[in-house]
């Protein structure tokens, strides 16, 4: 081998190396930059329209008003951890005990595994990600999710995730989702509302909080069971 392909080669692992190193650092730089900055936008709101015109359907106007901390309705929060992450205050991101759950249902059923995902996991994927499922999906969700619990507060994590989670087609956030749904401002959603906007989070563009079918009404009737053996004195605390 001449010199000159010898030293061409260490030089090219150089290249990878710093690309690789690049990449690891970019999704860091995003999840310390959101622990300061409201994101204006996320990656999901700019793929939906793009979604609905190559499959030919209109696209709705985007709904989506930031809404601090200090006025998300303590009833949404409430409902929404009761529904989708009961241990949020627990875990650091990742909930093995309903993933280990998850898998052995998937092993009995022949199913595909699901319900697994964490409040900070649903935030990675509606702020920097996009929902569609695959394997590189799921390692960068893990990989966002990882850093969110290092660099953000539970507070902050709360605060993004129900000012960007999806809760409808073209709204995004609490806020919307209360205009949208209610034609009223997020702090004016009586308890029953917020139940339901808590009760669609996993498939928002499929059901009506207002007319909710037998499965959403019998989801709905779960959480409320659910509320009588569930405290989380930290929201008492925000």
């Amino acid at each position: 081998m001449s010199k000159a392909a010898r030293g061409a080669s260490p030089r090219w692992w150089r290249w990878v190396l710093i690309l690789i190193l690049i990449l690891a650092v970019i999704p860091v730089i995003e999840v310390a930059a959101v622990r300061f900055v409201d994101p204006p936008i996320t990656p999901l709101m700019l793929l939906r329209p793009v979604e609905a015109r190559f499959a030919g359907h209109p696209s709705p106007p985007r709904q989506y008003t930031w809404l601090p901390m200090a006025r998300v309705p303590h009833d949404f929060l409430k409902f929404a951890l009761i529904a989708e992450d009961q241990r949020f205050f627990r875990h650091h991101g990742f909930d093995w005990r309903e993933i280990h759950a998850a898998e052995k249902h998937a092993e009995r059923t022949g199913q595909e595994v699901r319900g697994a995902s964490t409040i900070t996991m649903q935030c990675a994927r509606s702020l920097f990600l996009w929902q569609e499922r695959s394997w590189i999906r799921k390692g960068l969700e893990a990989y966002y999710t990882f850093w969110m619990e290092v660099l953000l507060s539970k507070r902050r994590i709360l605060e993004l995730y129900a000012n960007v989670i999806e809760m409808g087609d073209g709204v995004y956030g609490i806020e919307a989702a209360a205009h949208a749904h209610y034609g009223v401002n997020a702090h004016d959603l009586n308890r029953d509302q917020c139940l339901a906007l808590a009760a669609i989070l996993p498939n928002p563009r499929g059901w009506d909080p207002r007319s909710p079918t037998p499965r959403l009404a019998a989801r709905i009737s779960h959480i409320q069971q659910q509320e009588k053996q569930v405290n989380f004195p930290q929201l008492s605390a925000r």
